[in-house]
């Protein structure tokens, strides 16, 4: 007898839950390896992004985690802003879902690195932002830029269920 789908998917869930709790809330965030680590290289890229479009962009030497805009401090990446807590939501959500392990996994790569590239972005404007129009970066960087990750995450979890192959119907 197979579980029903819907109790499935909230076990599944739950246990990827104590999974994140047992192995980030209680190793790695205390380490902070991992969070210092994925917030430079976002920080890296989105310099290198605006460097690419002719931007002053660079990573301060002394604070790999903060993006410098002609010298002068402009984005601070901080372990709450690299990204990490959304692509572990992503692909926990597609992992609580019925399909095969391959087609999850394509998804899973596919997804991550879209939300990694949306988090760039979203640094690289914030740098903007802070260099010429400081006063709206409060608002953008709580409210704008959450809304558009959520918003991401949301499309991307609409297109992996449109693409589930169609369930069963039962017999009659």
């Amino acid at each position: 007898m197979q579980a029903h789908p819907q109790a499935r998917f909230w076990g599944i869930a739950l246990a990827l839950y104590a999974l994140w709790w047992l192995g980030y809330e209680q190793v790695l965030r205390p380490d902070g390896r991992l969070d210092a680590a994925l917030s430079a290289q976002v920080a890296w890229a989105a310099a290198w992004g605006l460097r690419v479009f002719g931007f002053a962009a660079a990573v301060a030497p002394g604070n790999l985690r903060m993006v410098t805009m002609a010298g002068d401090p402009a984005v601070l990446v901080g372990s709450p802003c690299n990204g990490l807590v959304l692509y572990a939501l992503f692909a926990g959500f597609v992992l609580a879902q019925p399909d095969n392990g391959r087609r999850k996994g394509r998804f899973i790569v596919i997804g991550v690195a879209t939300l990694y590239l949306v988090n760039v972005l979203r640094v690289a404007a914030l740098a903007l932002n802070h260099t010429y129009w400081y006063h709206t970066v409060d608002f953008n960087h709580h409210y704008t830029f959450t809304f558009v990750a959520y918003a991401v995450i949301l499309g991307l979890w609409g297109w992996w269920a449109q693409q589930q192959p169609a369930a069963p119907t039962p017999a009659t």
